[in-house]
């Protein structure tokens, strides 16, 4: 199993916008297909319920709060338990769910996440979940840098974040009298 792919889906679905039906059938890539198709009208409240939650796992593990990270995390996976199961369509693509047969999109991507970004905790330490430092971003992502040096989700993030600092202190420059 791919636990940082897991992980991802958890920082996807924060960073997604879940409005409505639509919007949430955006959020799943094309190796979820199948759960764009089935997602329904009652999964939209499920999803937004758990991305607030999930949002906070990573408020709690930048601000150093690893215990609440953790309570919120555990009581993620009662919500949403991981069953695993191996599925496949022939002998070459065998492969692991993590919920029951039959179980609702919900119930498979959220047991998904919430088990990949517990994995990623116990791995690497909340320290490692961050929120980026754009002020006009607001996403999360996984710091996944050797030296845990990460501050934005995004290199575009990043850029535009550094040339605002720079246009502000050259703007002070030149309204500073010499």
């Amino acid at each position: 199993m791919d636990f940082d792919a897991y992980a991802r889906t958890a920082v996807d679905l924060v960073n997604a916008e879940v409005s409505d039906l639509a919007a949430l059938r955006s959020l799943f890539a094309d190796e979820q297909g199948w759960m764009r198709d089935e997602v329904v009208e009652k999964d939209v409240a499920v999803f937004r319920r758990a991305q607030r939650r999930l949002r906070d796992v990573f408020e709690y593990g930048t601000s150093g709060r690893d215990a609440e990270a953790v309570t919120e995390l555990n009581s993620l996976l009662e919500a949403f338990p991981v069953q695993p199961r191996i599925s496949g369509h022939d002998a070459a693509d065998w492969h692991m769910h993590v919920t029951s047969r039959g179980a609702s999109v919900s119930s498979e991507y959220l047991a998904g996440a919430a088990w990949g970004l517990s994995v990623w905790l116990c791995e690497y330490g909340s320290a490692r979940f961050g929120i980026c430092a754009d002020e006009r971003c607001g996403n999360v992502y996984l710091d996944t840098s050797s030296n845990n040096c990460r501050r934005f989700c995004s290199e575009r993030c990043a850029t535009r974040s550094h040339v605002a600092a720079h246009r502000a202190r050259k703007r002070a420059a030149t309204l500073t009298p010499a």
